[in-house]
């Protein structure tokens, strides 16, 4: 319930920062277009189509917020938090593909910039507000995204500032194109269209990463694998392996303990070592643990699966046993290529009766390729 209602206020936290979002950049659209379209610069109008692809940004990351904080379900066990990443997919090639033609576009128009009309001074004071107000949207931005630990909202904030670089490469541009170089609003176009596709090929390949299951970075790595070691009862630890979800991680590991421990003390070292990583990582939504025995150095995993299942190995156990006093309780140890057993009897058995008895099983189990040994144990009579 807490969980949920966590995701719910970053939701809303994420979707109000977008829409202030949504609203300067739809002033700046509309004023860079209509503007550029009117004093004749080119860089104005490409950069009104950039601030234009803000807003399908902006959009994305409300559908984003809005669906990826849904709990988990049948159908989506470990939540939403993908729709992020698939929106940031999404806006990367977006970006791309923008970028790739204002690029086009302008390249052709620097090719015959001595025809272009003359650029008048209200495009310039359009272009030094956009840069104020795209510098002053990316300081707000990126507080709430780091805050919200949000890759999407981050991602955002990121191209809005790459829209302010842009912006003042547009300033420069208008400029100099005043000063008689017309020349340079449209390489200022060009530049700007460059800049875009850049940002956008980042955007989807950091997606494609993500979707693709990438590991986090060999930092985070080291740090939960010390975590995972310092858990008391933990021998070892090996087959770590991470992946990022959205703005947090999944880890699988497999931890080393005791051969011969029970297996609730084997599942409490395991969830304890799950509670340690999760309270020593807050990006890291779920450890799924598994338990495995000290190895001995010759492990051969493929003999060990290879060996019997109990009913088989109780029946090989009854002909050892005969004649010698009924088990109370029989423990299994599956160890390396063979099998121990802890054997528990009644514990008002003689001690020379136990004696003998042990005797009586070491020799039945000289040259025995199943079994390797058997402890008896003396314990109270069970009801």
């Amino acid at each position: 319930m807490k969980q949920a209602e966590s995701q719910a206020g970053r939701a809303a936290a994420s979707e109000r920062a977008t829409w202030i979002s949504v609203a300067v950049n739809l002033l700046l659209t509309a004023a860079q277009i209509i503007i550029g379209w009117l004093a004749h610069s080119q860089s104005l109008i490409a950069h009104g189509l950039h601030s234009f692809s803000d807003l399908l940004s902006d959009f994305l990351v409300i559908y984003a917020s809005r669906h990826s904080a849904h709990p988990a379900d049948p159908d989506h066990p470990y939540g939403h938090a993908r729709i992020e990443t698939a929106a940031t997919l999404i806006l990367g090639a977006a970006l791309t593909l923008i970028g790739a033609g204002i690029l086009w576009q302008s390249a052709v128009r620097l090719q015959h910039a001595e025809i272009l009309p003359a650029i008048e001074q209200s495009a310039l004071w359009i272009a030094i507000a956009t840069v104020a107000a795209k510098e002053a949207l990316y300081h707000y931005l990126i507080a709430v995204g780091r805050r919200l630990r949000s890759q999407l909202l981050i991602a955002n904030a990121l191209h809005t500032r790459a829209d302010a670089a842009s912006a003042l490469i547009v300033v420069v541009g208008i400029g100099g194109a005043l000063l008689g170089w017309e020349f340079l609003d449209p390489l200022a176009a060009v530049l700007m269209g460059f800049m875009i596709l850049r940002m956008g090929a980042q955007l989807a390949w950091g997606a494609i990463k993500e979707l693709i299951d990438t590991g986090l970075d060999e930092a985070s790595v080291v740090a939960i694998r010390q975590c995972l070691l310092a858990t008391p009862g933990v021998i070892g630890a090996h087959d770590l392996r991470t992946r990022r979800m959205a703005h947090q991680a999944l880890v699988d590991v497999h931890i080393q303990v005791d051969a011969r421990i029970s297996v609730s003390e084997g599942h409490y070292i395991a969830e304890l070592a799950r509670r340690r990583v999760l309270a020593a990582h807050p990006d890291v939504l779920d450890v799924l643990v598994h338990i495995d025995p000290e190895a001995e150095p010759a492990t051969d995993i493929a003999a060990l699966t290879a060996l019997p299942a109990r009913d088989a190995v109780l029946a090989e156990l009854a002909g050892l046993l005969h004649g010698l006093p009924p088990p109370q309780r029989i423990v299994l140890h599956y160890l390396d290529s063979a099998i121990e057993a802890d054997i528990q009897v009644d514990a008002r058995l003689a001690a020379d009766a136990l004696a003998a008895a042990e005797k009586t099983l070491a020799e039945r189990l000289a040259g025995h390729l199943l079994i390797r040994a058997i402890r008896l144990n003396a314990c109270a009579a069970r009801d």
